[in-house]
């Protein structure tokens, strides 16, 4: 059973995060009855840290999901033994295959005061930044797995190479007029030394014009590659020793 000492106004907090954080998000309130009740949301949960140790350890009354206009998703919910913080996370997007994920760095969740106001902006100035990076390799990853399977022998013989700076900026290479055209439309600027360079500075800005510009190539039959920079290959770093679950049904990323 859940903690009965747990009085925390989840639902009141979430809803305000919601409205605090830039973009569009709308939130989901859940109470669980019972310990298996956490697992059908919190399944999804992309971290191998603070938060799926707590999922898979502690007994959560309640939880909430916070969805974005684009489908991004947070996970939220109160920190055990702590009263005045809570847990936030990112969502794994759901329907991908798991080779997608691969070589890609869990976007761990973070600590949060309950105040919504501060949260958001520790959300923002941490979290979602690399969320949205890691959000745009797996679908990147998704998509060039699903052009390979479909794609006939021979096929896709162009291809553009996107690879992260260590400053957040994307850098691409066009091997084409048509190619370099696409990225200017989506907010690449050339750059003499880099080819095509896209701002990091707003990385939701930074998502959606990488998708945009990653489906409209993809429509001319040219695939897209996301690289890491070959001196700090950040995202293939291995992480901590991830928590062993208490039960099978706590699953992470």
């Amino acid at each position: 059973m859940p903690d009965p000492r747990d009085t925390r106004d989840l639902e009141s907090f979430a809803a305000a995060l919601a409205d605090e954080l830039p973009g569009h998000w709308r939130s989901e309130y859940h109470r669980h009855t019972a310990y298996p009740d956490q697992f059908s949301l919190a399944e999804d949960v992309w971290d191998l840290n603070l938060v799926s140790a707590a999922v898979a350890e502690d007994v959560l009354e309640h939880d909430a999901v916070l969805t974005r206009e684009d489908g991004a998703r947070l996970y939220v919910t109160g920190r055990p033994r702590q009263d005045e913080e809570y847990l936030v996370a990112a969502m794994a997007p759901p329907g991908i295959a798991p080779e997608a994920f691969r070589g890609v760095r869990e976007p761990d969740g973070i600590a949060v005061p309950d105040d919504p106001f501060r949260a958001a902006d520790d959300i923002t100035a941490d979290l979602l930044p690399r969320y949205d990076k890691a959000l745009a390799q797996v679908q990147h990853n998704a998509q060039g797995f699903a052009e390979q399977q479909a794609a006939p022998a021979g096929a896709g013989a162009e291809r553009v190479v996107m690879t992260w700076a260590d400053d957040g900026r994307l850098v691409a290479r066009p091997g084409s007029e048509e190619a370099a055209a696409i990225l200017r439309e989506n907010g690449f600027v050339h750059d003499e030394q880099h080819a095509y360079v896209l701002s990091g500075d707003d990385t939701a800005v930074q998502g959606r014009s990488v998708r945009s510009a990653g489906a409209r190539l993809s429509a001319l039959g040219i695939r897209v590659m996301m690289r890491n920079p070959p001196s700090k290959p950040a995202l293939d770093t291995t992480p901590g020793t991830a928590p062993t679950p208490a039960k099978p049904g706590a699953r992470v990323r």
